[in-house]
């Protein structure tokens, strides 16, 4: 196994830890990014590099990736893993916070790739690791401007693979599934406050009960699984464009590629 310097986005928690954790384990040399990086203490014993970095931040891409070059001279692997997701009606959701979700899901991680390139065309060889959604291939009621974010990534990613080939760069999109992470805590009770009242209000709670049913319960995947689809793409010499896993990823994608719009509407209302 070939020993690599992975820059990793979002990491003080969740999938972006679990796979940082993993990656350490096997022996690269891992620079993990977020904001609260009192929650990276854990990595930075087990021999990481914790980077206090918000993804909407210019000045902080910047830094990030210049104390990694600085350091090591390259950057073998970018892991753009930061993100999280509004939930609520459309019409409740402000404009304010729906551009955030795209600084945050979209933007940021384009800046921060593009800072990256360069260094990694020069050394001909790279790969870019794009956390999507199994919500970048589906969509499910008050997700809107969430799996806008995934869909648009899930584009943005397969163009991006077609221009960077030429130059050795790999592009790899990771859709995780129901994950247990901190990604119901997140959403949960600002929807409510979003669409608990008004015309939304009854879908909104069977929303929320679908929702807990799933993250609170027993059917969500440990994060473990997509650390080790993030471990395959790392250490891979032809890695594949897509890795699929977690709680109903691959049967949800399969029944809403192969079954159309108006099955998937219904078994989404009935699940809801």
């Amino acid at each position: 196994m070939i020993k690599k310097v992975i820059l990793i986005t979002g990491a003080s928690s969740g999938i972006g830890k679990e796979s940082a954790q993993k990656l350490i384990a096997e022996g690269h040399k891992v620079y993990a990014a977020a904001r609260r990086v009192d929650k990276m203490k854990d990595l930075e014993k087990l021999g990481a590099t914790a980077i206090e970095m918000d993804i909407t931040i210019d000045d902080d891409i910047i830094n990030a990736v210049n104390t990694v070059i600085t350091a090591e001279g390259k950057i073998d692997v970018l892991i753009n893993n930061a993100g999280y997701a509004i939930y609520g009606a459309m019409e409740d959701t402000t404009i304010e916070d729906a551009r955030r979700q795209f600084e945050v899901n979209l933007f940021g991680l384009a800046r921060i790739t593009q800072l990256v390139l360069p260094h990694m065309r020069e050394k001909k060889t790279g790969t870019i690791i794009n956390m999507s959604s199994m919500g970048g291939k589906m969509y499910i009621p008050f997700g809107s401007w969430y799996h806008g974010t995934k869909h648009a990534l899930e584009g943005w990613s397969d163009c991006l693979r077609t221009e960077l080939k030429q130059f050795g760069i790999k592009v790899v999109i990771v859709e995780p599934g129901g994950i247990k992470t901190e990604f119901d805590d997140v959403m949960l009770q600002p929807m409510i406050d979003r669409s608990g009242d008004g015309p939304y209000a009854e879908l909104t709670k069977k929303v929320v009960k679908g929702v807990k049913d799933t993250y609170h319960g027993t059917r969500a995947s440990h994060p473990s699984v997509i650390a080790n689809c993030i471990s395959k793409a790392v250490n891979s010499n032809k890695p594949k464009t897509r890795y699929r896993a977690g709680y109903m990823a691959k049967p949800a994608v399969f029944i809403r590629t192969f079954l159309g719009d108006k099955v998937w509407d219904w078994l989404v209302m009935k699940a809801a």
